[in-house]
């Protein structure tokens, strides 16, 4: 197929560009709605069956396609999510909804350049736009790879849907009441999630899981009004200090969480899941010394071995004012945990609320009024998220070694095999509620600035995706009888 996606390059370009024009801040349903009507169109262009789904819990849409295959005996669903996450204009070199090409090799110092209006377009070349790697790509690389198949003479050996999420960045709130509602419709034999990046070594991977998420803001309290810290220091409990001292509690240096009960529902990564990161290309020490690091947690582990392992993160503390001389009211922790197989959101909820009560803490959540008896300085008020609980699909599961040798052959490079991914999907609402089987194929470029300002795809990787989802297509399971 790499003629097919050789001549066809400038049309796959422009309609990418025109997807990427389109503002889609999750928080905003009619800009949503504008992008769920346009995927609608570029899945009918090609002969695909489309409609959107809603949620009887409310929500944005999900946009459905479905292409059936004579005669075939699987079917392949494929994952991306439409919708974005927010921007400050400010921080951008170009506008983020105005897609910006610039020059090798990939820097906001190199020169903007025209859109490339031929087929020479060179491999380094860089788009930067808001979704330019999470996730429009994958979305047009799996359309235009179905052209690609057409135009080669050949077509999906498979039965395809498609299914655009248009919530992930907004935490998938109404994902699991979607997906139950049309449960009858979305069920397949394997789901292929096109999220995230290719291994940091540059090498293609397909990624077997995600770690769970749990968010948590966490406040403690002090005096009720602010004090002069020389008046009163040394005296009034400042509630900065009584937080650090909680957090040191509730974590070591190292990484390990110290909440009683923590660990019981963790399991040890398996014999092929150890193998898996033993065989991945070690990067770390190149990674430590571009981040500046002269130590990292775990006592020397490999990262890949750390993301086995779940773990308690500190998104900020916020406290008081810098410059004043004061005891603050109050201060507020922002807490994220990942999660691994068996470890459920409800059970670390419990285990830490319990390890605050023993502690000598009363706990209330969100906006509920505090018991009058409680002293202000023995007061925990917790505002708790969601979350989702983590999967993983093994190594050793025939998808799984299929997929992986689809990748291979698609690249000629063997792929870097990914037990867990450090970062958190919804993959497990899918699992509840379809009981999918869920792989990650990701294809964009590893220094992409997914989530950040100058968000950007190098076009190389992306016809390289095209390639890989027209192989999975075209070649994901034993092709029916002719």
């Amino acid at each position: 197929m790499w003629e097919q996606v050789r001549a066809e390059q400038p049309r796959i370009v422009a309609e990418l560009i025109a997807f990427l024009r389109v503002p889609n801040l999750a928080s905003d349903s009619a800009d949503i709605r504008a992008n769920a009507a346009l995927l609608i169109q570029m899945l009918e262009r090609r002969g695909v069956s489309a409609r959107l789904l809603e949620s009887p819990a409310g929500g944005p849409p999900a946009v459905f396609g479905e292409l059936r295959t004579p005669g075939a005996k699987r079917t392949l669903v494929l994952y991306a999510h439409y919708d974005g996450q927010p921007v400050r204009a400010g921080d951008w070199a170009t506008p983020p909804w105005t897609p910006t090409f610039r020059a090798a090799p990939g820097g906001l110092s190199d020169p903007i350049i025209q859109p490339p209006a031929d087929d020479t377009i060179a491999v380094d070349t860089r788009l930067y736009a808001r979704s330019a790697g999470d996730d429009k790509s994958p979305i047009v690389a799996m359309l235009a790879a179905l052209d690609a198949l057409q135009r080669a003479g050949a077509r999906p050996s498979v039965n395809l849907k498609f299914f655009f999420e248009g919530e992930e960045e907004a935490g998938s709130p109404h994902l699991e009441a979607l997906l139950r509602e049309h449960a009858a419709l979305l069920r397949g034999d394997v789901w292929l999630f096109g999220d995230g990046p290719v291994h940091v070594s540059g090498r293609p991977q397909v990624v077997l899981g995600v770690r769970g998420t749990l968010d948590l803001e966490l406040t403690l309290y002090g005096p009720a009004r602010a004090l002069h810290s020389g008046h009163y220091g040394n005296w009034a409990p400042n509630p900065i200090v009584e937080l650090a001292h909680l957090i040191s509690a509730m974590r070591d240096r190292e990484g390990r969480v110290q909440i009683p009960g923590f660990y019981d529902d963790v399991p040890p990564p398996s014999a092929a899941e150890r193998a898996a990161v033993r065989t991945a290309p070690q990067t770390d020490d190149s990674v430590r010394r571009s981040l500046g690091l002269h130590r990292t947690e775990g006592g020397g582990a490999l990262v890949g071995e750390r993301v086995l392992l779940p773990a308690l993160n500190l998104r900020g503390i916020a406290g008081g004012t810098l410059g004043v001389n004061a005891i603050p009211t109050e201060a507020t922790a922002s807490i994220d945990f990942r999660l691994v197989p068996r470890q459920r959101p409800e059970r670390v909820r419990q285990q830490l609320e319990a390890f605050l009560r023993s502690r000598g803490y009363s706990v209330v959540h969100g906006d509920e009024a505090p018991p009058a008896a409680v002293e202000r300085t023995r007061l925990v008020r917790l505002a708790w998220g969601e979350g989702y609980a983590s999967v993983r699909t093994s190594p050793d599961a025939p998808a799984a070694r299929r997929v992986a040798a689809l990748l291979g052959a698609a690249t000629g490079t063997a792929p870097v095999v990914v037990p867990s991914a450090g970062g958190s999907l919804p993959l497990d609402v899918f699992r509840r509620a379809l009981d999918a089987v869920p792989i990650i194929v990701p294809i964009v470029n590893a220094d992409n600035n997914q989530h950040a300002a100058n968000e950007n795809l190098r076009l190389g990787n992306f016809f390289d995706g095209i390639v890989v989802y027209g192989v999975l297509m075209g070649e994901g399971e034993d092709r029916p009888e002719r």
